[in-house]
């Protein structure tokens, strides 16, 4: 490469029009959604080789005892990945809110 010469990017440049902050809201409520979709992918995951390891115990009741055991350690992991997205829903919402009072939207509540 020739001496001084660099390469520049618009995607690693911020916008000098939009503030600090309101990047950072944004990126934040994109960063829990995302993770909101992985605690539900997990879930669902988790929860479906539960149902497996069920299925499994009764195919086969020489193993019957490991199957349950497998069982309801995939169940605990779909109920923690399951509160992960939970969090994650609620940590979302919050980002928004912070955003939303930042540019003065104000919230109506209506009985």
């Amino acid at each position: 490469m020739a001496e001084g010469h660099r390469h520049h990017h618009s995607h690693h440049q911020k916008d000098p029009a939009v503030p600090e902050t309101e990047v950072d809201y944004i990126k934040e409520e994109k960063h829990h959604k995302h993770l909101q979709q992985l605690g539900e992918l997990g879930a669902v995951t988790a929860g479906a080789f539960a149902l497996y390891e069920k299925h499994e115990a009764k195919k086969h009741p020489e193993q019957a005892h490991r199957h349950r055991i497998e069982e309801e350690i995939a169940a605990a992991a779909a109920v923690g990945a399951g509160g992960f997205a939970f969090h994650e829903h609620h940590q979302k919402k919050e980002a928004k809110k912070e955003y939303e009072e930042s540019h003065g939207k104000k919230h109506h509540h209506h009985f």
